[in-house]
């Protein structure tokens, strides 16, 4: 997610990748492995967008799709057919559809009044700094909150949601597991308290076309500052899905926004609302409640695990594999688990450590993430710069020998192999540029 990682708008940069803007070093392109010559099948469907890949990452996942889809020689016939599984956020959009969605619940002041005008109904984690910081800027006064033209109401929204803190720097939120839950993912979905999908859906619509139509760069005015106001596709991830769809893979998105609105967003890459996973409320009378459904161990309306680092591999577990109760929380045998992944953060680490074949990573800089990505001790990780907006070298060595890993209890220590040793340190090496460009 954009927004609610501190990617602020206001530091966004006006530039769209294009051919021949990603530069990376060439001693990192000359040193990573080579795909391994093959004879093509003549009816596997071609990756088409060459643009934005780096070095042989676009080789190497023509190559999965050749071997695991209908016509290569892993094809299991009347077996299950391979998975493919993708993070959404970042990963294969520019920005976060989570955050356009926040955007304008606020604008439209379309977010309910909590119950009983009690801000600890919205969220179990929320300290009570927060939940009386949120009491006194939007006093209850009817059914919705008047965001659109209140703003210290929205300002003080916008702040636990996007920076897990109030507008006075406290602590929004406590005592969760950092490896199942993140907070303020949850709070959208919470906030959607009172709606119905189909409503929630149309607010997520809404959104998509405003951000789509708005010019690369846009700023939109949210309280009393200005935020992120475009999303964009990813030409390439169109490509790889459409691909893998066809080479016969069942492709899904897994996302930490609420599912509803993954799904409307899905759809704009042939992706339909049974292969969409996200943040799922609990409903009564067919309207969103404040709490969440569960996964393995974890019971509708516990609220204490979403689709994040761990509860996105229990979600795929049960929700693709089938696999119920604690089992769903573990590693499952590698048939199955997905062939392919792709993420953009350690939000996406576990899932993507569970891909048999390939794991891609557009680096975003994220510790845990590029530290298990650059070492590669399997030779199965792709890293790749963004599509949009690549980010530039990264001037120091990720900390994974001391801080690059966070614990449940939100404490930093060092990212350690399935053996317990520990990642070294680790350099950057597959990074970005980007140069201005005059096209909206």
């Amino acid at each position: 997610m954009n927004f609610k990682r501190r990617a602020t708008a206001a530091a966004a940069v006006l530039a769209v990748a294009s051919a021949g803007l990603v530069a990376v070093q060439a001693t990192a392109e000359a040193t990573q492995p080579r795909p391994q010559a093959h004879a093509r099948p003549q009816a596997c469907p071609d990756l088409t967008v060459s643009a934005g890949w780096y070095g042989h990452n676009k080789a190497r996942l023509q190559q999965m799709i050749d071997r695991y889809g209908d016509c290569g020689p892993h094809h299991r016939r009347g077996g299950a057919r391979p998975v493919a599984t993708f993070d959404w956020d970042n990963t294969v959009i520019k920005n976060d559809v989570g955050d356009a969605t926040m955007f304008w619940l606020l604008r439209n002041g379309r977010i309910r009044t909590p119950e009983k005008g009690d801000w600890h109904t919205t969220s179990r984690y929320l300290t009570d700094p927060a939940a009386k910081a949120l009491a006194k800027a939007c006093p209850a006064s009817g059914t919705t909150l008047p965001t659109h033209r209140d703003t210290a109401c929205a300002d003080e929204i916008l702040s636990v949601y996007g920076e897990g803190t109030t507008t006075t720097g406290t602590a929004a939120f406590a005592g969760f597991d950092h490896r199942r839950m993140e907070p303020q993912y949850a709070w959208l979905a919470q906030l959607t308290r009172g709606w119905s999908t189909h409503q929630v859906k149309r607010f997520a619509a809404a959104a998509r076309k405003e951000n789509l139509a708005a010019p690369v760069g846009t700023e939109q005015r949210v309280g009393s500052g200005r935020v992120t106001g475009w999303v964009r596709y990813y030409d390439q991830q169109r490509d790889l899905i459409r691909t893998l769809k066809k080479a016969g893979f069942d492709v899904y998105v897994v996302s930490a926004s609420p599912e509803p609105v993954a799904e409307v967003w899905a759809e704009g890459v042939g992706i339909d609302a049974r292969h969409t996973l996200g943040i799922r409320n609990v409903t009564a009378h067919g309207r969103h409640t404040a709490h969440l459904k569960g996964c393995g161990t974890v019971a509708d309306g516990d609220d204490s695990m979403i689709t994040y680092i761990d509860g996105k591999r229990c979600w795929i577990n049960k929700e693709i594999y089938g696999v119920r109760g604690a089992a769903a929380e573990k590693v499952q045998p590698a048939h199955k688990r997905q062939v392919f992944a792709a993420g953009d953060s350690d939000t996406d680490i576990s899932f993507l450590r569970d891909a048999t074949a390939l794991r891609l990573v557009l680096n975003r800089n994220k510790n845990e993430l590029m530290c298990r990505a650059y070492e590669n001790g399997d030779g199965r990780w792709l890293v790749n710069p963004m599509f949009i907006e690549p980010k530039g070298k990264k001037a120091d060595a990720y900390p994974c020998a001391t801080t690059g890993y966070t614990e449940r209890d939100g404490r930093q220590g060092p990212v350690r192999r399935s053996d317990g040793s520990v990642v070294p340190d680790q350099r950057d090496t597959v990074y970005g540029a980007s140069r201005p460009s005059s096209a909206p």
